[in-house]
């Protein structure tokens, strides 16, 4: 297959002539043929929208019941490295708004390997992810119909999504917002729900709520840790997992209709509001139940709306997380379609998914993810309990290369800013390099982990590496010498 062959035809628009000399029109080109329909409002909840999903919705049962409340301090610690890598991806964004995102940083500032390495694992991220949340489409529509096989849930969502993101970018975006609003109020009745019956003491399962439920093992650290510290760092990749999707605001920046003043705000709320879903939910969930208590067959918010006996309450958060879970899979053909664009104008991903409808829509690369989802909705046919943790793993794994390809590049923009070769941002990340330092060694202690994980989903996630380091050579490899001659202004790469 040739790679960045991209004639202007009819129904798209022509990257193939495309250069990349070091200047903001060449790195930027690539987002021609874009519509900016993305408003503040939409790139707000794209942010926030984005970081909410099966990691908290149905992760955190299975996670509690494997370590107990320790997974709050491993969602608190998750949770600041995700904000030091939202503000180093806002640096970035600030200086040059861009759909290729870390794609486009990462060559600018690394080399254009490591835009290849970042754009493909942020793909093969965004593909396992997008298995995950089809899974759990099945795992939730089970629920009301439980005759009805996994694979079916999972293939009707996927049409829907596809459909809408082949529409408009504006369509996507306008979808997007009220996902991510049915997400966010949801979790926010959970949070004045769960308040409430903490400080009420309220009855419910067969106990009461209320901060008791975090001492029961007669000591602090065996409260926190009833089955070892070992297990709770090993829970840190699958922790890692729940906040992939902050880096979406970064590749909205291309089609917002004002990067550098919506994307600050946008990372900024997101910082904050991830702290509180997320570490303020575990911390309720604790409370209101024994850790005990909770699964990873069955959301932990809609067992507790369940116990609480009111009527239709599980039923709502089940059609919430369904919500959650759709717009994961919405996002992820919404990135990946940027991104696979952005690395054809290089040469660096097959022809087709350069192209750009009528519509704006890079529909080549969309197709080309969607295609991988097919094959999760095989997997969901064939092995249907373990479909969601292989999926997780592996697409966890994806998150650490992806962030720290943030990172690096952030690292080498602030040289280049030190020298005097490029004014900085006034939108600036704190404590840089020294917390980009720290951020990438917790990233490297995370994949360390999952050589000792006990579970089959780590060791395909760990013992995958090496095939997707090889698979990522062979690949840089095959189209080094044509990503070069783009780098260069080598020849025309009008299609025939």
């Amino acid at each position: 297959m040739r790679v960045g062959d991209d004639a202007q035809t009819k129904e798209g628009v022509s990257v193939g002539t495309l250069r990349s000399e070091g200047s903001a029109a060449d790195l930027t080109s690539s987002d021609e043929g874009y519509h900016k329909d993305l408003g503040n409002r939409q790139v707000q909840m794209i942010a926030i929208g984005g970081a909410i999903g099966v990691g908290l919705f149905l992760g955190a049962g299975g996670r509690l019941k494997e370590i107990g409340p320790a997974l709050i301090l491993a969602y608190l610690t998750c949770g600041l490295a995700a904000f030091f890598v939202m503000r180093a991806l806002g640096e970035l964004v600030v200086h040059r708004p861009s759909s290729g995102s870390f794609v486009t940083y990462s060559k600018e500032f690394i080399g254009p390997w490591a835009g290849f390495v970042a754009g493909w694992t942020f793909w093969v991220n965004w593909a396992f992810t997008g298995v995950a949340e089809l899974t759990a489409i099945g795992i939730y529509i089970h629920k009301w119909l439980p005759d009805m096989p996994q694979w079916v849930s999972a293939l009707v969502a996927l049409a829907i999504v596809c459909a809408v993101n082949m529409i408009s970018v504006k369509l996507f975006g306008e979808l997007e917002f009220w996902f991510a609003i049915i997400k966010v109020l949801a979790i926010t009745t959970f949070l004045v729900v769960g308040t409430w019956l903490v400080v009420s003491h309220a009855e419910i399962g067969n106990g009461f709520a209320g901060p008791q439920n975090l001492f029961t093992g007669g000591g602090v650290w065996s409260d926190f840790f009833p089955l070892g510290f070992g297990i709770a760092l090993l829970s840190l990749q699958a922790v890692i997992f729940a906040y992939n999707g902050v880096e979406m605001v970064g590749i909205a920046a291309g089609e917002a209709k004002d990067p550098k003043r919506i994307i600050p705000k946008a990372v900024n709320s997101v910082a904050w509001r991830i702290a509180l879903f997320y570490c303020g939910s575990v911390l309720l969930l604790v409370m209101i139940l024994p850790w005990t208590a909770y699964g990873p067959t069955e959301s932990p918010f809609v067992l507790v709306f369940s116990q609480l006996g009111v009527p239709a309450a599980g039923d709502i958060m089940n059609l919430v997380v369904i919500t959650a879970a759709f717009s994961s899979v919405n996002s992820g053909l919404y990135s990946t379609g940027r991104i696979l664009r952005s690395m054809a104008a290089d040469r660096q991903a097959p022809a087709f998914t350069a192209k750009v409808s009528s519509r704006g829509v890079p529909a080549g690369g969309i197709a080309l993810t969607a295609i991988i989802y097919v094959f999760g909705v095989i997997l969901n046919y064939l092995v249907p309990s373990k479909a969601f943790d292989i999926a997780i793993a592996v697409a966890g794994l994806g998150t650490i290369i992806t962030w720290s390809s943030f990172l690096v590049a952030h690292i080498a923009m602030r040289r280049k800013v030190a020298r005097g070769e490029l004014e900085a941002p006034k939108f600036r990340m704190p404590w840089a390099p020294w917390s980009n330092y720290l951020t990438l060694a917790f990233l490297l202690l995370v994949v360390v982990l999952l050589g000792f994980s006990h579970d089959i989903a780590g060791k395909v996630a760990f013992y995958s590496i090496p095939l997707v380091a090889a698979a990522l050579a062979i690949g840089w490899y095959a189209v080094r010498k044509r990503s070069s001659e783009v780098a260069v202004g080598g020849p025309p790469t009008t299609g025939r």
